[in-house]
């Protein structure tokens, strides 16, 4: 197995189809591989090496792949989402102890603004429209402040290939350090679990500044030889056009994505007649039972959802496909690092069906987050990374997630998981999403909330909904609140948040 991302992409053949996008040609593996040398090259000339961070400030598509692998190979990447604003870039950009910023020519993304209050030199990247799709070069045309790196060449499997931070909807974002061996070892698990081979495209509609599309989309395929169609980002008025001329075998995207899409299938039935598409992957957050029933239906492929988080560089669980078993509602079975199931209070190990914290440990898990003993020491226990996710394992294996710890709604002392609430309220046959979440209450300390999109051409009113939900719930479990919206709030990577949910919606 490759332990750096410098050995995995020797995977492909020369001629092979490496990177494709919509604008531009294809990008075959021996002008990928030249790439990265080349980048290295130009690194090492401008004093950047190993373990050196560049972050990335980058529209979604092929040049952000590219830019992603060939830096990677020869130093520390640190992808940034694009849309964030110059205090955001500030603070990411200090905390990173970035020693450079990657953006576009002639890009005015306040990033660069960030940079230059830092002192942290600007590399741009230059494509040219008659090259193919990801090529690029880089240039400076700043001094650099800092001493050269003399530690040059290709990154080794202990140094880090990515850096990035934990979401941090409850404190102070956490830097997730990821080696090379842990980036590979994902990759390589990814791989065996979608069972890829080098004839599979892949279509990534996932942002690339997120682990999602990193890991599943572009290194397991590049990985195994496999091509990647690059999107220039998820939208629901180009995905069919996508999926017609691209002839992907598999996509992965996250539930409010694979609903989205199946709001438009109706109108693009003779696209999904003719796709070569063999199964749909389904990640980053829970997949309700209903959209993977209708997902399957509707393009006629086996779904399987998979349970991943930044800290073990993606991929935890997975369902199988087919020979294998796939268990709706559940997040599939161990699929690269061992999963467990540790007491909440002490730090034992569960039997199967017994409810608790979901534990990992293996090749793939960070080993600590950077500078924060105090969260290393709250995490990491006798060997296993504590996820923060409670979930209960069966006889089988796989495993259910039951909620996020400190999503848990403490109504009264009465705990409710709020996913349990969803899955009932998606049975409704007027709802298309919902996400259920804490509001405060004067009494309780909280009680239960839901805001709800409906699908189109259907209506239902609060009323309607709660008699339906108190019907097949628990009183303490109904929502007492019940919103219904043209569309709820979402993160940067299209995951519906529960965490801050009611403050955004003013009922907090």
């Amino acid at each position: 197995m490759p332990s750096t991302i410098h050995e995995l992409l020797q995977a492909g053949d020369d001629e092979r189809i490496a990177i494709s996008g919509a604008a531009r040609g294809d990008l075959p593996y021996a002008h990928l591989r030249s790439l990265v040398t080349r980048t290295g090259d130009t690194l090492n000339k401008l004093g950047i090496g190993r373990n050196d961070r560049i972050a990335i400030v980058l529209p979604n598509g092929p040049g952000m792949a590219t830019a992603f692998v060939a830096i990677a190979c020869s130093a520390t990447t640190a992808p940034l989402n694009p849309a964030y604003t110059q205090d955001e870039y500030d603070f990411y950009l200090s905390d990173l102890n970035a020693r450079a910023l990657v953006v576009e020519k002639g890009s005015d993304s306040p990033a660069v603004k960030a940079a230059r209050a830092h002192n942290i030199q600007i590399l741009e990247l230059e494509t040219g429209t008659d090259q193919p799709a990801g090529f690029f070069s880089i240039s400076s045309d700043e001094s650099d402040q800092h001493a050269g790196n003399q530690d040059i060449g290709m990154a080794g499997p202990e140094d880090i290939a990515l850096v990035l931070h934990t979401s941090g909807t409850t404190s102070r974002p956490k830097i997730v350090p990821l080696s090379h061996r842990n980036v590979c070892a994902s990759a390589a698990n990814i791989q065996n679990t979608l069972q890829l081979i080098p004839d599979d495209v892949c279509l990534n509609i996932m942002p690339l500044f997120h682990i999602h599309g990193l890991m599943a989309a572009i290194l397991a395929s590049l990985g195994k030889g496999a091509s990647v169609f690059c999107s220039p980002g998820f939208d629901a008025l180009k995905f069919y056009a996508w999926l017609d001329h691209a002839r992907p075998t598999w996509y992965t995207a996250v539930p409010t994505m694979h609903q989205t899409i199946l709001a438009r299938a109706k109108r693009n039935e003779e696209v999904i007649r003719n796709t070569r598409l063999r199964f749909i992957r389904s990640s980053s957050s829970s997949l309700p039972p209903q959209v993977l029933h209708e997902l399957e239906k509707t393009f006629d492929v086996p779904v399987v959802e998979a349970y991943a988080m930044t800290e073990a560089a993606h991929q935890m669980t997975c369902n199988q496909l087919p020979p294998g078993i796939r268990k709706a509602g559940t997040v599939g079975c161990a699929a690269g690092p061992e999963v467990a199931i540790m007491a909440e209070a002490e730090s034992d190990l569960l039997q199967h069906g017994q409810t608790g914290e979901i534990v990992i440990r293996g090749a793939n898990v960070t080993t600590g987050y950077e500078n924060n003993p105090s969260a290393n020491a709250e995490n990491f226990v006798n060997g296993w990374f504590r996820t923060g996710d409670q979930g209960v394992m069966d006889d089988d294996g796989y495993l259910t997630i039951t909620g996020r710890l400190k999503e848990i709604i403490n109504r009264g002392g009465e705990k409710i998981s709020p996913r349990e609430v969803d899955d009932v309220l998606m049975d409704h046959p007027a709802v298309q999403q919902v996400v259920t979440f804490a509001m405060p209450h004067k009494t309780l300390g909280e009680d239960v909330a839901a805001a709800v999109v409906l699908k189109e051409g259907e209506s239902a009113d609060e009323a309607t909904i709660r008699s339906f939900a108190a019907e097949r719930l628990a009183s303490f479990k109904v929502p007492r609140k019940i919103l219904v919206l043209e569309e709820i709030p979402k993160g940067a990577t299209g995951k519906l948040q529960r965490i801050g949910l009611a403050k955004k919606l003013g009922l907090a």
